[in-house]
């Protein structure tokens, strides 16, 4: 893929240094200060401001499969997703949250597909690790229709040595994987669950519930 990178700040190098060995990267930064090619080599470098649309028809966005806007300012990060979604037809919109009291403004009206909140994913990764038995909400996906949530199960579930086919999920709601130890699972009918088992779903919000009972909690 093509990935163009709005804000070569620390978090927007991070990224392009994980993306770099199998995709192509550009990164577009307006502070000259911040134009450091010798730290993502294999990218793109552009000094440019991406909330200037002559800037982002002369970088070819609309050449880009995906836009991450990864600057320290919410107000840029909106503007260079709205622009890249309605001016350039960009097919997937990556925005940072730096404040969570604008996360209410990420969504698709202003081009977000994705909304990235790292307060609100700390906060959730850390409920993750101490919560056991309760269903802990890990990302919100495509504005707020889907999530990701995670429930760990205790030492005394009635689903230990019960097959996957056994568990009664609603509609809107999938196990897509388990954790057990280090392995990676991808659930098949007759896998058996064990104790402790981390249980990756992707659901509707309204199903949450739902998923907390057919789990017996």
């Amino acid at each position: 893929m093509r990935v163009a990178i709005a804000g070569a700040g620390a978090v927007g190098r991070s990224i392009a240094l994980e993306l770099v060995p199998k995709h192509q990267v550009m990164l577009i930064e307006r502070e000259l200060s911040q134009i450091a090619p010798e730290t993502v080599e294999a990218a793109e470098w552009v000094h440019a401001d991406a909330c200037e649309l002559s800037s982002l028809e002369d970088a070819d966005l609309e050449s880009c499969d995906v836009v991450i806007a990864a600057t320290g300012d919410d107000k840029v990060n909106l503007v260079v997703s709205l622009l890249a979604k309605t001016e350039f037809a960009v097919r997937r919109v990556v925005a940072r949250v730096n404040d969570p009291r604008n996360e209410w403004l990420f969504t698709d009206n202003w081009g977000v597909d994705v909304a990235v909140s790292t307060p609100r994913l700390l906060a959730a990764l850390v409920e993750e690790a101490v919560a056991v038995g309760d269903l802990v909400r890990l990302l919100t996906l495509r504005q707020g229709q889907a999530n990701l949530v995670e429930v760990t199960l205790p030492e005394d579930t009635p689903l230990a040595g019960r097959p996957v086919r056994t568990l009664k999920l609603p509609a809107d709601s999938a196990l897509v994987t388990i954790l057990r130890g280090g392995r990676v699972i991808v659930p098949s009918p007759d896998d058996a669950f064990e104790p402790a088992d981390e249980l990756l779903f992707v659901a509707t919000t309204a199903v949450e519930e739902d998923i907390r009972a057919a789990l017996g909690h």
